[in-house]
């Protein structure tokens, strides 16, 4: 079933792009048979010259034969010119329509476990096939469908030379097809040791603080330059084959050339020919091997294009497989979590099992409990980064799945433990990119995180560019704007992963009045936490240790039972701090 499913989808990948670009592609190819058909011209000017021209000293003959070539030369040059114009543009097409989606796939794959560089793979691929598609590459292939055309005119000069460009045309065909055998494993192997090198190279980017303060830059270097040369091997032996092959069919060709003028001059000796004849043969068979030539010449781009098609494909075919889910009215009763386990996504080890509970409107949950433990993989759950092998996450009874992703992000509002701010204004990470600013609501989740008045105090205020990562901030400014971005448009939902980690006490008691305010407006707000100083305005706490909810009620409850463990763990020789809030209460 499985598999009848993936085959039904790459059949609506396929046909999408079939149903694109079909009728170009019929029309670059007979705009292609014009152009091979024109390309004679020069075969039979020289048939006429030496046949006829030269024999007849008529210069009015002469003169006659060399306007109607350059007229038809003309023709050529500008069917030429529409075919490379109509290729660039098909490229350019073809970014368009799937460049977006490609990103949109970039945006997903690293919550699934892939690194940011196989993320960033599925853009250049798009990048790779148009630049191909502005090549020499499609040209050669849309020019070999013609190159019996020239055989056949090469058979009527005389059936000899015909065989013999046959002959050469099917050894190069072979050689083609051998460089295709080649290299074919050797390119996918040197494509992911790129991967591998340029995973390496982005890891070594985003740590270079901790390199540089550390003292293990070199090492980082050292362990690059591996990788490097893993790649650079694959990659010469691949160009090797692909150079190899490339020469073999070069010099064929021109030994091929050299017999066709051989031994047509027997021929022409023995009366069977004309000297006109000779030349027309040269030029002719040099045009019918001349795009097999070219397609070996270019076949590393041939590869790598039709690689990228098939990843690209791939992508589509996923896609295919996803609907648009029916618009659901904004949720305001429930969040509930039936029986969910997790998995990471890049190891398969399941994080969390068989957790259950719910919230109600109003109400507001503390996860504690050990580092390691599953909290944040509960929090990747909760907001859909990462799916549950088993079980549900239900906003009103709705499962997660059966939410539209967009809407989602207006229901829930996320803070993770790493706030990470987009290239761009404060104003456009609070209002997530929104096209159209809405002040009262800005302004609102701003005073709601305590960050309206840092904003104004800064040069530009709410314009301010923040540059990549966030970087223009201190950590505490980055989190309380990753507040603010959470809380803007009064989602139903918030999340918050360890808010507090950067806070000041001022920010801290900033963080416990929006969590209040979140409660209050009829929301549910979830809190992550180490320090204690942060359950003060929930009324809910849940224990998560080693994947398994272990605790969940009432804090009171939840504290109480806690304590008494810890008390029990004491009785036994153990010493334990126990962590208090502002009013005594355990965490």
């Amino acid at each position: 079933m499985a598999s009848t499913t993936k085959v039904l989808a790459e059949h609506r990948g396929d046909e999408m792009l079939r149903r694109e670009f079909k009728g170009v592609a019929v029309f670059l190819f007979w705009i292609s048979g014009i152009i091979n058909v024109l390309a004679l011209t020069g075969s039979f000017y020289m048939l006429q010259i030496y046949d006829r021209a030269l024999t007849s000293g008529s210069i009015p003959t002469l003169l006659a034969l060399s306007i109607l070539v350059i007229g038809l030369y003309l023709f050529q040059g500008v069917f030429d010119i529409v075919r490379s114009q109509l290729l660039v543009r098909i490229g350019a097409r073809f970014d368009r329509m799937l460049a977006p989606i490609a990103h949109r796939v970039s945006v997903d794959m690293p919550r699934f476990g892939f690194s940011t560089g196989e993320a960033l793979e599925r853009g250049r691929d798009v990048d790779t096939i148009r630049t191909f598609m502005g090549s020499q590459g499609p040209v050669a292939l849309f020019d070999l469908p013609w190159v019996p055309l020239y055989i056949l005119f090469v058979y009527f000069l005389h059936p000899v030379l015909g065989a013999l460009t046959l002959g050469g045309a099917f050894v190069l065909t072979l050689l083609t097809i051998w460089t295709e055998l080649k290299s074919r494993k050797l390119a996918a192997a040197a494509q992911q040791a790129f991967l591998t090198r340029n995973a390496v190279a982005d890891s070594n980017a985003r740590n270079a603080d901790i390199l540089k303060a550390m003292g293990f830059a070199g090492r980082a270097v050292s362990r690059f330059n591996e990788v490097n040369q893993d790649h650079l091997t694959l990659q010469t032996r691949a160009s090797d084959v692909i150079g190899t092959f490339g020469a073999f069919s070069r010099i064929l060709r021109m030994v091929l050339q050299s017999a066709l003028l051989g031994v047509g001059a027997y021929l022409t000796i023995q009366g069977q020919m004309s000297a006109g004849a000779i030349i027309a043969v040269s030029v002719a068979s040099s045009r019918a091997l001349a795009p097999i030539d070219m397609a070996i010449g270019n076949w590393k781009g041939v590869v790598a294009a039709r690689q990228a098609f098939k990843r690209l494909r791939d992508t589509m075919v996923a896609l295919s497989n996803m609907t648009k889910p029916l618009d659901l009215p904004a949720p305001s009763k429930s969040l509930k979590v039936d029986k969910i386990s997790v998995a990471a996504p890049a190891s398969g080890r399941v994080l969390l099992t068989e957790v259950a509970f719910e919230l109600n409107a109003g109400q507001g949950l503390g996860v504690i409990g050990p580092s390691g433990g599953g909290k944040t993989t509960l929090v990747r759950a909760l907001t859909g980064i990462w799916p549950s092998l088993r079980g549900a996450i239900r906003l009103d009874e709705a499962d997660l799945t059966q939410w539209d992703e967009d809407k989602l992000g207006q229901y829930v509002g996320y803070l993770p433990q790493d706030v990470a701010l987009l290239d761009g204004t404060i104003v456009e990470n609070i209002t997530r990119l929104a096209p159209q600013r809405d002040a009262r609501a800005i302004v609102a989740a701003t005073k709601a995180a305590g960050v309206h008045e840092m904003i104004v105090r800064l040069p530009d205020g709410y314009d301010t560019q923040l540059g990549p990562m966030g970087t223009a901030l201190s950590a505490g400014q980055r989190q309380r704007i990753g507040l603010a971005r959470a809380l803007y448009g009064d989602p139903f939902v918030v999340i918050m992963d360890e808010p507090n980690a950067f806070l000041d006490a001022e920010g801290e008691q900033a963080l416990n009045l929006a969590i209040r305010q979140i409660r209050a407006r009829g929301g549910i707000a979830i809190v992550v936490a180490h320090r204690p100083s942060i359950l003060a305005e929930v009324d809910m706490v849940a224990v998560i240790q080693n994947g398994r909810l272990t605790a969940f009620g009432p804090k009171e409850e939840i504290v109480a039972g806690q304590r008494q463990a810890n008390l029990n763990t004491n009785a036994g020789g153990l010493k334990v701090v126990e962590p208090r809030t502002e009013t005594g209460g355990m965490a």
